[in-house]
């Protein structure tokens, strides 16, 4: 074996640590192995839809695996479906997704930017955005793009085969979806295209439509999808199981320490960027029960916020934990919360009142309504220590009072400045 070949044989060990499956290994060693030769970057894409504004731990695991290419000397492509993301990836969906308008997708494609580089090298990264193309293409074009793939390849897709056998609507529009995904390759010459279990049938278009422009086919290297917070769906933010990296550090350590005690190895292998020789002691060690689970929690948490926030911040975040959760104590300090004016209900001659519901959801404690009225009825919600369970509550405001909701959010809740007497 030549020196060449043993260092590409090296850099497809990194890569294969931690990916659910590669398609296929043989190819990709053939490219690392010609990348060496050529002193030509390999070029990997990965592609995001901006369909929410925030990157959570769940997109970390592409993003990770990502810059370990990067570290060993490759280009990164991060594609930007600003395009696509008005299209919605059906991928996983049992109906048609609502389509985002162009400035919720710009607008989210813009934290995206910020976000990325947490974990990506700038100066090996091209951010590309795929309306550049996708958006100049004719109708000629996109029937031309439509004729190399059949309706049957398309219901071999596992969402779409399951929708059709149930009668459910599948649009037309949804099936054009990863030939678009598939076309970027194609205009992008990727090399290596990265995605989670649930994109594997998107990156194998994505291949096929490249061997039609006479393209080498890219390889698809497919990462795990992370559990979320509650152990069983993956981690999404529409289902409120999601710890996201612009979260503050006593969030994205209070979340971590919440996870399953099954999850604990997980997360230190796809989220916390910890090496196998540091996940081996605590794998072995909650194995034989020398280790306990919150002590494990403890070391996965502090790095997931040393990664984002710092080694300081870590530290604060886990005294703070600490402080709440074992001395059974408060924060240091709690945000106030000014009750806007137009949220209280006057009547003449006595205090205003609020729906708990309402507080709820303004302090960001819950994402809507709904889901402030399922916390109540939970008894996750407590005022001056006393759990709330009538999700019709009102709340006079004639005094502040200290709102607690879950474990570890905390709000003093008090009338806004104009509604003070005297004001």
């Amino acid at each position: 074996m030549t020196d060449l070949q043993e260092r590409a044989r090296t850099q497809l060990t990194v890569l294969r640590r931690g990916a659910a499956e590669i398609i296929s290994e043989d190819e990709l060693l053939k490219k690392l192995e010609h990348s060496l030769e050529t002193g030509v970057p390999l070029r990997v894409k990965l592609g995001a839809d901006p369909s929410a504004p925030d990157l959570h731990l769940g997109h970390t695991v592409v993003l990770r695996k990502l810059r370990q290419f990067q570290d060993l000397g490759h280009q990164a492509i991060f594609l930007i479906g600003d395009f696509t993301g008005m299209i919605g990836d059906p991928t996983g969906r049992s109906e048609v997704r609502k389509p985002l308008s162009r400035e919720e997708v710009q607008a989210n494609a813009e934290t995206y930017k910020r976000q990325i580089f947490k974990i990506l090298n700038p100066d090996q990264t091209e951010i590309r955005f795929n309306s550049d193309w996708l958006g100049r293409m004719s109708f000629a074009e996109a029937i031309s793009l439509a004729a190399q793939y059949t309706v049957a390849r398309l219901l071999e897709r596992d969402d779409f085969q399951k929708r059709y056998k149930e009668g459910r609507a599948i649009s037309i529009h949804e099936f054009l979806y990863p030939l678009a995904q598939g076309h970027d390759s194609v205009v992008l010459k990727a090399d290596v295209e990265m995605g989670g279990t649930d994109q594997k049938f998107n990156l194998l278009v994505g291949r096929e439509l490249q061997r039609a422009a006479g393209q080498e086919a890219q390889v698809a290297l497919i990462t795990p999808l992370l559990e979320g917070t509650d152990g069983v769906q993956k981690m999404s933010k529409s289902l409120g199981n999601y710890i996201g990296i612009n979260e503050p550090p006593k969030e994205i350590y209070g979340k971590t320490m919440s996870i399953p005690d099954s999850l604990i190895v997980r997360y230190a292998e796809l989220a916390a960027d910890m090496s196998p020789e540091a996940v081996e002691p605590i794998r072995r060690g909650l194995d034989d029960d020398t280790l306990h689970p919150r002590a494990a929690k403890a070391e996965v948490a502090r790095r997931l916020v040393a990664l984002y926030h710092g080694e300081r911040a870590a530290a604060e975040a886990a005294l703070e934990f600490d402080r709440i959760f074992r001395e059974k104590g408060l924060p240091d300090t709690i945000e106030v919360f000014e009750v806007p004016e137009g949220h209280i209900d006057q009547k003449e001659g006595v205090e205003g009142t609020v729906p708990l519901t309402r507080l709820v959801a303004d302090t960001r404690a819950a994402a809507s309504i709904s889901e402030a009225k399922r916390l109540i009825r939970q008894g996750g919600v407590s005022l001056d220590g006393e759990v709330i369970w009538d999700e019709y509550c009102k709340v006079t405001m004639d005094r502040e009072y200290l709102l607690k909701v879950g474990k570890r959010f905390f709000r003093r809740i008090k009338k806004g400045p104009s509604l003070r007497k005297n004001a």
